[in-house]
């Protein structure tokens, strides 16, 4: 079931400077340094923020350590200089995270893992993360015995489907219209009031069926995954860069290992797996890599993929993993640029725009990832200037995303800590990691626990769900659950059918 969404209900403009098709990272992004440039923008999404590709993800920003193997410096230097960029704008949902690659003799050679890390240290920005070195595995390691060399580096963590929500607010916050369940289905060259060409697009709503004309100035193709496919249908006369799309799945299992460093393994098929500490009581394994042709939105993991990933780690750790241990799992296709070459893995993360002025400005994003998810929103903009050529300037790599006006996450706790002490400590350590500063919205008026309503599952209270579905376009179930929050990882059917229940009676209420 979906439900009407507050954040949902301003009205469609009729026209504006730019339509965004895909709420996934990039058009939130795009959405957000546009709107901040000083033009009206709408961003559509078919499904729900993030819904896709953008929320299922290995949830880390990094500079891709393994891309130096292929010489993609300049990819690698824009990746660690993001990594400081959104550790100062995101401190709630972005943060350090220490890395140890166990050292085999038989697979990379450690001089060229320390070559590799000595790059990856200084091809970037690095202010606030500590530098790699060399390490010893001691008796206490949770590896099988036989490794007692590695390495440790730093990257960082980011709650990826929380990232895109984040960005879509701070696109509202600066007058972009934001709608989801929202469909593109046709572009038409139009001729606007100043004589200029320009769109007219008609959006459909999914759920309603309820249709809409906007025109727009110019319109980007961000569709990720559906980039191709989507700019066939809306314009089939018109070229597309061949896509390749590769499906990379995860499984969540109980907690591996005691500590808060995650670990990098080699495959000796030459790729690398990463075991993460995930949510406090689990370890996230991931990525698989394999070509993919049908829908994005009917992408599952395999049984192949879920013994692939079970068997590496089981080479690495003591503590042996079976397929009865994966609590959860989910899979997503990154549209990366077709390079024809045979290893999935060794295509290129980078990303290509493309601009075409007639019959009016369309733009359409190929590939990306989510760390330099800025870096592309300023590149699209940088090339739109022609278009736009009264815009702002550059302004995004110093702004904070919303509630992320803090120092750290520990003088945050603190802080919440001494002004609602009846606040239980494992709920405000959640709310400081999701929601940072606007965890006073959440709480406005509450002294006590009962006034953050009914407990609808474990760790979920009627307050934050009235909040998303205000304030960050949650609609479903699986919007609360896997995208605004993990508490997917925790809830029964029981508990799924209690927020159902509860979701239903808020759309009846604000009918």
């Amino acid at each position: 079931m979906v439900v009407s969404s507050v954040a949902d209900s301003a009205t469609l403009p009729r026209n504006v400077d730019l339509l965004v098709v895909g709420g996934g990272i990039n058009g939130a992004g795009i959405a957000a340094d546009a709107a901040g440039r000083g033009l009206s923008v709408l961003l559509c999404e078919k499904s729900d923020l993030g819904g896709a590709t953008s929320s299922a993800s290995t949830k880390l920003i990094h500079g891709g350590l393994r891309y130096l193997e292929y010489y993609e410096f300049r990819l690698v230097r824009e990746s660690l200089a993001e990594r400081e960029t959104l550790l100062s704008s995101a401190p709630h949902i972005v943060w350090p995270l220490r890395f140890r690659l166990p050292h085999q003799p038989n697979q990379r050679p450690a001089w060229m893992i320390r070559a590799g890390l000595f790059l990856y240290d200084y091809l970037g920005k690095r202010v606030t993360l500590p530098a790699s070195k060399a390490i010893r595995f001691g008796d206490n390691s949770p590896l099988v015995a036989g490794f007692s060399k590695g390495f440790e580096y730093s990257d960082c963590w980011v709650d990826d489907a929380r990232l895109v929500v984040l960005n879509a607010m701070q696109a509202r916050r600066h007058g972009a219209v934001i709608r989801t369940r929202t469909a593109c289905n046709s572009l038409s060259a139009i001729t606007d009031a100043g004589g200029q060409s320009a769109w007219q697009a008609t959006l459909t709503e999914t759920d309603t069926g309820v249709r809409h004309q906007v025109s727009a100035r110019c319109v980007v193709n961000a569709a990720g995954p559906w980039v191709s496919q989507l700019g066939k249908k809306l314009l089939p006369e018109a070229s597309t860069e061949p896509v390749r799309l590769v499906k990379g799945s995860h499984i969540v299992v109980p907690r591996v290992y005691d500590g808060d460093e995650a670990y990098m393994l080699q495959h000796s098929d030459g790729r690398v797996i990463f075991v993460i500490p995930y949510e406090n009581e689990f370890s996230l394994i991931g990525t698989t890599e394999q070509d993919f042709s049908d829908d994005p939105a009917e992408a599952k993991i395999s049984p192949e993929e879920v013994t692939y990933l079970l068997d590496i780690v089981n080479q690495y750790f003591r503590k042996g993993l079976s397929e009865k241990d994966v609590k959860h799992h989910f899979s997503g296709v990154r549209p990366l640029i077709d390079e024809e070459v045979e290893n999935a893995s060794k295509v290129s993360r980078d990303y290509t725009l493309e601009l075409d002025m007639a019959p009016a400005p369309l733009l359409t994003v190929y590939g990306g990832k989510i760390t330099t998810y800025r870096r592309l929103a300023e590149a699209v903009l940088h090339k739109l200037s022609s278009v736009f050529p009264d815009m702002g300037d550059d302004w995004t790599a110093n702004a904070q995303l919303p509630g992320g006006e803090f120092d750290s996450q520990k003088s945050l706790s603190a802080e919440l800590s001494a002004e609602y002490p009846w606040l239980e400590p494992a709920l405000r350590e959640r709310w400081v990691r999701q929601y940072g500063r606007r965890v006073s919205e959440i709480l406005a008026g509450a002294e006590d626990m009962t006034a953050l309503g009914a407990c609808i599952g474990p760790g979920l209270y009627a307050c934050e769900v009235d909040y998303l579905c205000a304030q960050e376009w949650a609609r479903s179930v699986d919007d609360i659950l896997w995208r605004r929050t993990k508490l997917g990882l925790w809830f029964d059917d029981a508990a799924r059918a209690n927020l159902e229940v509860y979701l239903q009676a808020h759309a009846t209420q604000g009918s």
